[in-house]
């Protein structure tokens, strides 16, 4: 019963956390268990409150990360079950939220399939998980929008597959994921981000012969601990080097990456291969390490992850500069003979239009993404990242990303 219920959550969703020594919780949790027909009326609030969510910024992924953090594994599989719930109300969500709730349904089904998950019988002990979610449901800030709320009235794309030229870049990255030898996997990285960086001025070159009225978008992808100021740097430079800007918020163990589409897909790809293949050489160089007598396992790892992002950033920065170039250069050549002008000579979708317009087009789409990265976060904060105490580690670091050999060959 309604009545129940709001009893329950009086007691145990708003007190004041300064103050909260548990007693509410176990109070609340004491009325739902004693009361069988509050349940379906328990559950809907849940989804209430995840709308509620929604319409502070958050998205599945979003929720599911901190509940991950926070709370315990009950608390995941709860939320994963109210997230499924509530995604069958719209018929329309944005790309990335079906993305989301695509995985979100999958792990939700493997944890089902599994016969792993152990579900308790208790009353009181799923009543208790239940108001522990809620509360921090309840209690989430406003957090800055990164698209539309479901419910919304959303554009989606035609169905026509994914872009060729990002079909080879993943396969590139899965290719680098895969092998044991690091040369490889960094020469086919350096080739990956190479292609991003065309892929990228493609983009542009289309859009603006379009007269495409594209704007800056955001996406949120997490950097979760331990490390996790290695990984935002890392992240960050990814980001530039694709023509986007990060903005970290350690607090909630995300970064928001501000940039058009293209280049937003491309930079989760990436970012996602290289933090693979970092820890990988990582905990090679690791284990080599204890195998001579080494224990400092902690601050070795920091430092070798801060000096991976670090050359990373450098080579990835000057693969992008080159491949942008090379570009523009023979963006000015064809212009200069009359020739079409577009990544190749006589390519159908990029003949339209006059030559020389590349360097102003991807100069304009750079200050829409700043001016829209300063509109979304009028007030960050530049800090000094400390960490990087091992010697061995920066070094052995700094070798991994040297062997990633950012410029193709």
């Amino acid at each position: 019963m309604p009545g129940t219920v709001e009893g329950a959550f009086a007691a145990a969703l708003y007190a004041d956390p300064a103050v909260d020594d548990g007693r509410g919780l176990d109070t609340g949790a004491s009325l739902l268990a004693a009361d069988p027909a509050a349940d379906t009326e328990l559950r809907r609030r849940g989804t209430e409150f995840l709308r509620r969510a929604w319409e502070r910024g958050w998205q599945p992924a979003d929720v599911v990360r901190i509940v991950d953090r926070d709370l315990d594994e009950p608390h995941a599989r709860l939320v994963a079950e109210l997230i499924a719930t509530e995604a069958v109300r719209y018929e329309r969500v944005a790309p990335r939220w079906g993305a989301q709730l695509t995985e979100i349904a999958a792990d939700l089904e493997a944890d089902r399939g599994s016969g792993t998950a152990s579900r308790s019988t208790d009353r009181f002990s799923s009543a208790t998980t239940a108001l522990e979610l809620y509360r921090l449901l309840v209690r989430l800030p406003t957090i800055e929008a990164v698209g539309p709320v479901p419910g919304t009235l959303v554009h989606l794309p035609a169905a026509d597959g994914e872009p060729r030229m990002l079909t080879r870049i993943r396969a590139l990255l899965a290719k680098a994921e895969g092998t044991d030898f690091p040369e490889e996997a960094e020469a086919l990285s350096a080739k990956a981000q190479e292609l991003m960086a065309r892929h990228s001025v493609d983009e542009a070159l289309l859009a603006d012969r379009a007269h495409s009225a594209d704007v800056p978008a955001a996406c949120r992808i997490g950097v979760d601990a331990p490390y996790e100021s290695a990984k935002a740097i890392l992240l960050d430079a990814v980001a530039s080097a694709n023509r986007c800007q990060a903005v970290w918020n350690s607090g909630f163990g995300f970064s928001t990456v501000v940039g058009f589409e293209p280049d937003l897909e491309v930079v989760e790809l990436l970012y996602t291969s290289l933090l693979v293949q970092g820890t990988g050489a990582m905990t090679r160089a690791e284990a080599a390490q204890r195998a001579s007598g080494r224990k400092r396992t902690k601050t070795f790892r920091q430092s070798f992850l801060m000096a991976y992002a670090h050359r990373i950033g450098e080579r990835l920065a000057a693969t992008a500069e080159q491949a942008t170039a090379e570009q523009v250069a023979a963006d000015a050549a064809r212009a200069a003979s009359g020739e079409p002008v577009g990544t190749k000579a006589g390519d159908p979708a990029l003949t339209a239009g006059g030559g020389g317009r590349l360097l102003p087009v991807l100069a304009a789409r750079d200050m829409a993404v700043t001016d829209r990265a300063e509109r979304m976060f009028p007030e960050t904060v530049r800090t000094r990242v400390r960490g990087v105490t091992d010697g061995e580690g920066w070094a052995h670091g700094r070798a991994a990303a040297d062997r990633a050999r950012v410029t193709s060959s």
